[in-house]
């Protein structure tokens, strides 16, 4: 059975599933859908256009399917999606999507700490780890698995690889491909995550194969050299293919 508080609004036209908690001093407005099992904490508001799964928790003060932060934004009917099972910690604001994309998208499984902020048209994928303070622009995208440390900020359209480790504190305007840790200032290649890909149960030879992939392709002055080099060196595997790809298709460049 659902439990809202008499000191809570839910526009009427919202839609609430099973069992949820809706604390006081919430906001639900019209042209919203929230699924079964979600906890709403006190003072969370739903704005209009979102579509929220099952099993997650909000705590207060969160805000999610804000209109964008856009001055191109004229109030298109967009949506902001929610997967299931995420913590959305204190504060955190999500944005609904503008005409470029029409939504904005958080998967599965994520926690997202403390007043970080997702932009309009973003893409966040499943297992991600957002620290407290971190900041998207518009339409970045974020894959699974990622961590991003507490207080870093990420230009518009940047590309976010799985299984990364970005330092606290980071800057980034170009993508960050997957399974390295990245940090300092400027932001650049640190070397491959091998604490996380071993926790996430990489064995020994895809640990060492992605490592002799990005010691090839950074030791090139031309990515695409490396790129080829590696094929020829390393042996195929999904894990390297998505390396190669994650670069050739990258549109803003990688970090080195």
């Amino acid at each position: 059975m659902t439990e809202i508080s008499p000191m809570a609004f839910v526009h009427p036209e919202a839609k609430i599933g099973e069992n949820c908690k809706i604390g006081p001093f919430c906001y639900i407005d019209k042209n919203v859908e929230i699924g079964d099992n979600n906890t709403l904490m006190n003072s969370v508001t739903i704005h209009y256009g979102a579509r929220i799964g099952n099993g997650n928790t909000f705590f207060p003060g969160a805000s999610i399917s804000t209109q964008p932060q856009d001055l191109k934004f004229k109030g298109e009917d967009t949506l902001c999606i929610i997967g299931d099972n995420n913590s959305i910690r204190e504060n955190v604001t999500i944005s609904r999507g503008t005409a470029s994309k029409g939504k904005t998208v958080v998967g599965n499984n994520n926690l997202l700490m403390e007043t970080m902020h997702i932009a309009h048209d973003c893409v966040i994928g499943n297992g991600c780890i957002i620290g407290n303070g971190t900041k998207f622009a518009g339409e970045v995208v974020v894959d699974d698995f990622a961590i991003v440390s507490a207080n870093v900020l990420v230009h518009q359209f940047c590309h976010i690889g799985s299984y990364v480790m970005i330092q606290g504190g980071s800057r980034t305007s170009q993508d960050i491909p997957p399974y390295i840790i990245a940090g300092k200032e400027p932001i650049h290649y640190a070397g491959v995550n091998l604490v996380g890909l071993r926790r996430r149960g990489f064995n020994r030879d895809i640990i060492t194969a992605i490592h002799d992939t990005y010691r090839i392709i950074y030791s090139k002055g031309i990515l695409r050299e490396g790129i080829e080099e590696a094929k020829i060196t390393v042996t195929s595997s999904p894990e390297i293919e998505y390396i190669f790809d994650f670069i050739l298709h990258s549109e803003r460049g990688i970090i080195r």
